[in-house]
């Protein structure tokens, strides 16, 4: 019998370097048992473009859990929260939308209308601070609404200077929360992922019997995707690929031969 392949942070980087995925924050953690964790540069400051919904959405969750916010609560959408989303989205002026239907639509199909509307229902500053005091996403801050396309959507709120954060090594964090049930709504934070749209990155490396509830980013400066990954064997990560490459279908093809260069490792 051949001897359990082991993964290492000189293979993932190697992996990485080979495809070109460069520069690239890449964070790995065992979750089924002790294992030292992958880092490489965790806290690089890559702009998180849509990884940013995950913790947004975790911070109105845990309103929820304290009884200030209703799942079932409905708001109406503004036109300043207007822009441009990838897939179709039925968040239109005056349309009135539940809670729970807006947070589906920010992490499942990474609606960038229904992100703004939960700017708006949270308030950055106290989504800024959930996050960090109560779960430890210290290098995570909300800052500014999100733009589908130039030009960027109009934002008074915003400071004109800072951007977004949500570093590869919160997102690793974030991740493993969800998996370990230590956050409110933890299942039905992972269903979402789960349910995700977008699966041209990393899950393109997978095997068949693999289960990966996950999160993307893109703009034209960075392309992410991160996850919670339950392997065909019973092994389980929280892994995160952040690249500082322009979110391009050539860019973004490079997620597939990575994954397939490590996946026999997990």
């Amino acid at each position: 019998m051949e001897p359990e392949a082991v993964i290492t942070q000189d293979a993932v980087s190697s992996a990485a370097q080979r495809v070109g995925l460069v520069p690239h924050s890449i964070v790995i953690r065992r979750l089924d048992r002790p294992a030292p964790p992958i880092e490489i540069e965790p806290n690089l400051p890559l702009y998180p473009a849509s990884m940013i919904k995950t913790p947004l959405a975790l911070a109105t969750l845990a309103l929820a859990a304290d009884g200030e916010l209703r799942l079932e609560a409905v708001f109406e959408v503004d036109p300043g929260n207007m822009t441009a989303n990838d897939k179709p989205s039925p968040l239109l002026p005056g349309y009135r939308s539940p809670l729970s239907e807006i947070l589906e639509l920010a992490i499942t199909r990474s609606d960038n209308v229904a992100t703004n509307m939960l700017f708006d229902i949270v308030g950055r500053e106290r989504a800024t601070s959930i996050v960090r005091t109560r779960f430890g996403l210290a290098n995570t801050a909300f800052h500014r609404k999100l733009s589908g396309s130039e030009p960027l959507l109009r934002d008074p709120q915003w400071d004109g200077v800072h951007r977004n954060a949500h570093t590869a090594a919160d997102a690793a964090l974030l991740f493993e929360l969800i998996a370990r049930d230590s956050v409110p709504f933890a299942l039905r934070l992972r269903e979402m992922l789960g349910r995700q749209e977008c699966n041209e990155k990393l899950s393109t490396g997978l095997y068949p019997g693999d289960r990966f509830a996950h999160k993307t980013g893109a703009t034209d400066e960075v392309t992410h995707d991160g996850g919670i990954l339950d392997t065909d064997s019973g092994g389980a990560y929280a892994i995160v690929v952040y690249s500082g490459l322009e979110a391009t279908d050539a860019n973004d093809a490079r997620f597939g031969p990575f994954m397939s260069e490590i996946r026999p490792m997990l």
